[in-house]
């Protein structure tokens, strides 16, 4: 599990000037702790964290010495200046359920022979215990034919006990759709081939 680095931060200094100075800031909270914890975090750690976490993933946080285990609950990201500014991570209790969210990533698209995939979602949102939480979801397109539909109760996460999904279970994840050519340009092609053959 990844480990981050984050110092406790004073609400005198604000977290525009500690963006300024190379810092994201955060808040821890939970249902163990009174109130939430501001934190900041450098900017490089957190650069380097999100090559592998990302939204849901699960990771230790190490504020000032103190260990907590917690999950990465939202990362605000700033596109003009294309870097993170505040992240709100959630402290978990080992037998208490959280809500959490993992990522579809569609693999072996590379093996479909006909057809347009089409992802129809981008993330499953479902509740956990810690020991049970996913941050990324592996969906095998390889074999896929044209009408072929994948729907969230086929995913290997429907079976699994300890997770209670709140997307819906008949959600369609991906589909492979018959590649339809528009007549009219079909038609100019063909002329355009004639032309040549002239």
């Amino acid at each position: 599990m990844n480990t981050l680095k984050a110092e406790k931060r004073t609400m005198d200094t604000k977290a525009k000037r500690l963006r300024r100075e190379g810092y994201v800031t955060g808040n821890v909270f939970g249902r163990e702790m009174e109130g939430s914890l501001p934190v900041k975090i450098e900017k490089s750690a957190v650069e380097k964290l999100l090559k592998t976490s990302n939204k849901g993933s699960q990771i230790m946080l190490d504020v000032d010495g103190q260990s907590y285990d917690v999950l990465i609950k939202e990362i605000q990201f700033n596109p003009l200046k294309g870097q993170v500014d505040e992240i709100d991570f959630q402290a978990l209790v080992s037998n208490e359920k959280v809500h959490s969210v993992a990522e579809i990533v569609l693999v072996n698209h590379d093996k479909l022979e006909a057809g347009v995939l089409q992802q129809h979602l981008e993330e499953i949102s479902f509740k956990a215990l810690p020991s049970a939480l996913v941050d990324k979801v592996m969906v095998d397109v390889g074999d896929m034919k044209v009408g072929d539909v994948i729907k969230v109760k086929d995913l290997a996460i429907a079976q699994d006990k300890d997770v209670d999904l709140k997307t819906d279970l008949e959600a369609a994840v991906v589909s492979v759709a018959a590649v339809h050519v528009d007549p009219a340009l079909e038609a100019e092609e063909e002329a355009a081939a004639e032309e040549e053959a002239k």
